[in-house]
């Protein structure tokens, strides 16, 4: 299980100063338990790894494919290491998983939330295919073995036909229908740096009638928030994990004011079901 830390059981705040590829170094900053721990660099290579010397552990990206290009299956290893460049041996459980991998568009418009094997000895792989060209984020998060919360994020360009850019803009209306369920979210005003909670409330889409979640990855939802136009990262988990019925509620805090993208996951028969909402924060 992830660790508890400021809101419900885990936020991870990744800021960046720029998002230029031929300076490709994002700076990042995870709360835990009130305390802040700062350090991701990276060169444009994507063959990279963290040479802030007051991380914890370090990581290596590597796809296989050069250059990458959409629609096509890609290679990617994720080496943990420490300080002195061994390998991390041993991670925490952390709902199910002991890394989740997530990627998104740089317009936000695209999301996936994937699960790299371990191979021992630090190394995890996973296969991604990206749906169109462009640049894409990816944010490895995961726990060392008696260690804290740890996300590294990384920025790819992947060759292909760009998708249409799609702007981003706060929804007017909270209610979005997908997998044919209605997922309405209600919160109160979302204000940087206070604490929001966000409800999510599913029924069928033809009959009105309730959904009665099912736990997906060891809670009853997960939700990944990024902001427009940098790295800024939270990922949370239900005030209640075992709650059971049709609604969920999420605890969480906003760094920053700004338009934010958020992604609610579900699973209802067996079936999982991810809904964008977009919100703003104000300041």
């Amino acid at each position: 299980m992830r660790k508890k830390i400021c809101f419900t059981l885990m936020a991870i705040f990744i800021s960046a100063s720029g998002c230029s590829q031929s300076n490709n170094s994002h700076e990042s900053e995870q709360m835990h338990h009130g305390d802040q721990q700062q350090g991701v660099a990276h060169n444009e290579m994507h063959e990279h790894m963290s040479k802030e010397n007051h991380e914890a552990t370090q990581m290596v990206w590597k796809f296989a494919e050069k250059p990458l290009k959409s629609n096509e299956q890609a290679h990617l290893t994720i080496q943990i290491q420490d300080q002195q460049g061994n390998p991390v041996q041993d991670f925490e459980i952390q709902h199910e998983k002991q890394m989740h991998l997530i990627i998104v568009s740089s317009d936000l418009s695209y999301f996936d939330h994937l699960h790299p094997k371990y191979k021992g000895n630090g190394l995890f792989t996973t296969a991604v295919t990206f749906p169109s060209g462009g640049e894409y984020q990816l944010y490895a998060d995961y726990v060392p073995k008696g260690g804290d919360p740890t996300v590294k994020n990384d920025d790819v360009v992947v060759q292909g036909e760009k998708a249409k850019a799609v702007p981003l803009q706060p929804d007017e209306h909270l209610t979005k229908v997908a997998e044919g369920k209605e997922i309405t979210l209600s919160f109160d005003k979302l204000v940087a740096g206070q604490e929001a909670t966000l409800t999510f409330r599913l029924k069928d889409e033809k009959s009105g009638k309730p959904v009665y979640l099912q736990p997906y990855l060891g809670a009853m939802g997960h939700v990944v928030i990024i902001r427009k136009g940098s790295y800024d990262y939270l990922h949370a988990h239900p005030i209640d994990e075992q709650a059971e019925g049709s609604e969920a509620s999420f605890m969480v805090q906003f760094p920053k004011d700004g338009i934010y993208q958020v992604w609610a996951q579900f699973q209802h028969e067996g079936k999982v079901i991810t809904v964008p909402f977009t919100v703003s924060v104000s300041s």
